[in-house]
């Protein structure tokens, strides 16, 4: 499959890749947005709170995010969360639900456990995240580069959504 981008995203220093999303988010209509607090998603995450037409929500815990964005997509609205790659295996059980309703997800994962990591306790589920997702029926699509993150959730954006 050929993605093509729909939309002409604006200009946006690759290095802060943050911004890129934000634009992707507006292009692709994205009214929800669900996260437990991050400092990697920090600056996305303040973007969103200030635009009217974007709900941010923040959760107690990721799993939370799922049922909410299942209800946003039954309702109408196009929504994605924010997380790091702790909070996936948080999620596992929620995955059923998206796969057994056919519901669109999109989640942005910051990783940890990855190397360089201090906190060893990131380090399990960090190792094991792409795995993971593959194996709740996700697609996966990792990004190693700054400049390659806004087109990489605008073509996930409109895999999920279009």
């Amino acid at each position: 499959m050929t993605l093509t981008q729909s939309t002409a995203l604006p200009a946006i220093d690759p290095a802060d890749w943050r911004d890129g999303v934000y634009e992707s988010f507006r292009a692709n209509t994205i009214r929800q947005v669900v996260y437990v607090p991050d400092a990697g998603h920090s600056r996305l995450i303040d973007r969103c709170h200030a635009d009217p037409d974007m709900h941010a929500v923040v959760l107690s815990t990721e799993e939370e995010g799922v049922a909410h964005l299942a209800g946003a997509w039954l309702g109408g609205d196009r929504g994605v969360m924010l997380m790091q790659s702790s909070g996936v295996g948080n999620c596992v059980n929620m995955f059923s639900l998206l796969s057994a309703c056919r519901l669109p997800f999109v989640t942005l994962v910051t990783m940890r456990g990855e190397w360089g990591e201090f906190n060893p306790w990131q380090v399990q589920m960090g190792q094991t995240t792409p795995e993971v997702l593959r194996l709740s029926g996700l697609l996966v699509h990792r990004v190693d580069a700054p400049a390659d993150v806004a087109a990489t959730v605008d073509a996930a954006l409109r895999i999920a959504f279009d």
